[in-house]
């Protein structure tokens, strides 16, 4: 009886030390890993500075297309800005193209009434206020007067008619105005319609012949020094 006691007591104090055993072994420090820092290879490096160059090149595209966009948006609100202005300027230039042939009227009518009746006169009198009135208004409106008269001939304002010899006055002088020309803001709404001088004739043949003798005179000195 005292053996198999003692062996049952052998068997319970190997249990409670495999026990114990077990439970140190779990509250021990768990191995960790050996931590090795990898070297960084140069094609690695060599990718990342070409990534770094192609993303710079991008960048400085992308700035470039939004200065272009920048300097399009300007030009086109400048553009606008100027459309808009010219709209408010010149509305009235189709309105005051009809008024011309008015005014021409009135004009024609006070050149060709000659006679000095009263009756007459009164008609007169009512044409030139009339006149006056159209004037005022077109002055109100920035509306300007071309008479060219005694100038010299402006192919920008004036519209020739003809060419006419006359020797009290420079060449291409305006000597007679058919019909008024007019602007509207500084542009054009109708030119005036003239007459321009030239030289008579005499005076263009003897202009051609002194410039012959001159060249003539010139060949003959370039052969003397020969």
């Amino acid at each position: 009886m005292n053996t198999d006691q003692d062996v049952s007591e052998v068997e319970e104090s190997a249990a409670l030390q495999d026990e114990n055993k077990g439970a140190g072994d779990d509250n021990a420090a768990p191995d960790l890993p050996v931590s090795e820092e990898e070297p960084v290879s140069q094609a690695f490096v060599d990718e990342l500075a070409q990534q770094l160059v192609t993303a710079q090149e991008e960048a400085a595209s992308n700035w470039d297309k939004v200065l272009r966009i920048q300097a399009e948006l300007e030009n086109i609100k400048r553009r606008s800005q100027k459309d808009i202005e010219n709209a408010h300027k010149f509305a009235l230039e189709d309105f005051a193209k009809e008024l011309l042939t008015v005014i021409d009227s009135l004009e024609l009518g006070l050149q060709a009434v000659a006679e000095s009746s009263p009756e007459i006169a009164k008609i007169r009198e009512g044409n030139e206020l009339t006149l006056k009135q159209f004037q005022s208004v077109f002055s109100k409106f920035n509306i300007e007067t071309i008479d060219p008269a005694g100038e010299k001939f402006d192919p920008e304002q004036h519209q020739a008619m003809a060419m006419q010899e006359n020797a009290d006055v420079e060449p291409n002088t305006v000597v007679t105005v058919f019909q008024k020309g007019y602007l509207l803001n500084g542009r054009i709404l109708r030119p005036a319609m003239v007459v321009v001088a030239k030289a008579v004739s005499s005076e263009v043949e003897e202009n051609e012949e002194n410039e012959e003798n001159e060249e003539n005179e010139g060949n003959e000195e370039n052969d003397n020094s020969d």
